[in-house]
């Protein structure tokens, strides 16, 4: 009895309840632990989750995007007509050579394309015999001015888009003002003729301001695109037989127009649009537009900026009209001091510049004026020497301008990550060059660039800043530009280093806030 009832409590091997069992259950459970754990640390290992290494992002560069091969000239810069002269100084036989340089370094080999307009275009005239001043222009285009912007286009061979004052409502000084201008630079040297600027907002922002402090508008609050349309056939008539370039929006809210437009005026040959992320005017901390270092960082500043301009660069482009986004900068209004002179900037620039670039804009102008915020570089006459000091945002245009020179493809890559952008062409002569940003402010990243049948070495160039705030001691291939630059060359050879492939793929690591080119022949 005893014997009988002690085999029924001892479990039989292999069924549950025994040891054997018990073990097989164990090794199980650990198996699919041991799994789990596998699964967890591939994540960690991808998202950053271990303090002891950087997340591991990987860019695939694949074939040809659907962009147009990067145009000639494709970065310039605008400014205001104030600005033209102190950036060239009133002689024009000596007109300053820093500022031709720093242009020049934008378009190694080519005629750059600049503009001269802006706020500006509705205030300027060239005096005219019996016509008396508007009382919304105060700045006057004099012989030096003339003679001055003729030897830089001259200079540079440099093509123009000039801002002719529509605002005035006047046909007489438009015609004397655009022949002033076509006479002084040579026809051959205007890109367009640019009637008004930023004609959307006529009816509502003040043009001067009366005796008494009243404010009065260009045109009435009842102004719209089809008065636009009408005015812009009206004076196109009476302007000099060049291109016309327009409608110099900096909104939407006609953009939607830009067909009727585009039908009326066969003789428009460049649409012109302006642009900025962030607005420092009549915005508060919270809002949207409110810039912020962080906010530039992030990609609905650059890219999402590019995506809202989609629609009408297709517009154009089906019309067999380029589309030329003249005015960028990262704030409105003169920019933001602690946001459009940092080293944020630059990053955000080298990211606008591509993202431009794959939507189909022929080409990008960088807004400029003494003393904004977003100016790329100062210059400074003593004496008549000439300097200049270079601010963080003009770095971020030379990577471009290295990375993207003309007639190379744009090709496709990805990431799959929202803090690693990334870029990627094919030049003419077989060259692949990948730009990698980091726009984490605090995390490191290692990048894996898998690119087809490679087994070449590359060679790596760094933008790099001391943080994302700071506005110095930016450098582009370990190269900065001195305090002060007599030539506006970047001086010595840049600083690369060699990257070997393994399996196709190189291996990048980027430090928080800073760009990288990659290089294979």
């Amino acid at each position: 009895m005893t014997s009988s009832m002690s085999s029924q409590n001892v479990p039989r091997p292999g069924r549950p309840g025994s040891r054997r069992a018990d073990r097989r259950h164990v090794r199980r459970r650990a198996t699919a632990l041991g799994g789990l754990l596998l699964i967890v640390v591939a994540i960690l290992a991808v998202t950053g989750g271990f303090d002891d290494g950087p997340p591991v992002i990987v860019a695939r560069v694949g074939g040809p995007a659907a962009a147009p091969p990067i145009p000639n000239s494709f970065v310039g810069l605008s400014m205001e007509y104030q600005a033209a002269e102190a950036y060239t100084g009133p002689n024009s036989s000596d007109v300053d050579p820093v500022f031709e340089q720093l242009i020049r370094n934008l378009t190694p080999g080519q005629d750059p394309v600049l503009r001269i307009g802006g706020d500006s275009t509705d205030h300027t005239w060239v005096p005219t015999p019996g016509v008396a001043r508007s009382p919304g222009v105060y700045y006057a285009l004099t012989p030096d001015w003339l003679a001055s912007v003729g030897a830089l286009a001259h200079e540079l061979d440099a093509r123009l888009i000039l801002g002719i004052d529509l605002e005035a409502d006047s046909t007489t000084l438009a015609s004397a003002e655009a022949n002033a201008l076509v006479n002084a630079v040579g026809a051959d040297h205007v890109q367009g003729l640019e009637i008004g600027n930023e004609p959307s907002l006529y009816g509502s922002l003040a043009w001067y301001t009366a005796p008494g402090g009243r404010f009065v508008n260009g045109r009435p609050f009842s102004y719209d695109l089809a008065d636009y349309v009408s005015e812009f056939t009206r004076f196109a008539r009476v302007l000099p037989a060049v291109p016309l370039a327009g409608p110099a929006l900096g909104s939407y809210v006609w953009m939607g127009g830009l067909g009727t437009l585009l039908s009326a005026e066969p003789s428009l040959k460049e649409v012109t649009f302006h642009r900025y992320p962030f607005d420092r005017c009549g915005t508060r901390p919270g809002s949207p537009r409110y810039p912020t270092v962080r906010k530039l960082l992030k990609a609905r500043a650059s890219d999402g900026l590019a995506e809202t301009l989609a629609p009408y660069v297709q517009v154009a482009r089906a019309r067999g009209v380029a589309f030329r986004l003249d005015e960028l900068g990262s704030v409105a209004c003169a920019g933001s001091w602690g946001v459009s002179n940092t080293f944020a900037s630059s990053l955000w620039m080298l990211d606008t510049l591509f993202a431009m670039a794959r939507i189909g804009v022929a080409g990008v102008n960088v807004h400029t004026f003494p003393r904004a915020a977003y100016e790329p570089f100062t210059v400074t006459d003593s004496g008549g020497r000439w300097s200049a000091s270079i601010e963080p945002d003009y770095y971020g245009m030379l990577m471009f301008v290295q990375a993207a020179p003309p007639g190379s493809q744009l090709l496709k890559i990805s990431t799959g990550s929202r803090v690693v952008r990334a870029w990627a062409t094919r030049g003419t002569a077989g060259v692949t060059r990948v730009v990698l940003i980091n726009s984490s402010l605090t995390r490191k990243v290692d990048v894996v660039v898998r690119l087809p049948r490679s087994v070449r070495r590359g060679w790596l160039e760094r933008l790099r800043g001391p943080s994302a705030y700071a506005t110095s001691g930016v450098s582009l291939g370990g190269r900065s530009f001195p305090a002060s630059t007599y030539t506006g060359v970047l001086p010595g050879p840049p600083h690369t280093t060699a990257v070997m492939p393994s399996g196709g793929s190189y291996r990048v690591s980027l430090p928080p806030t800073s760009a990288a080119l990659l290089t294979v022949p």
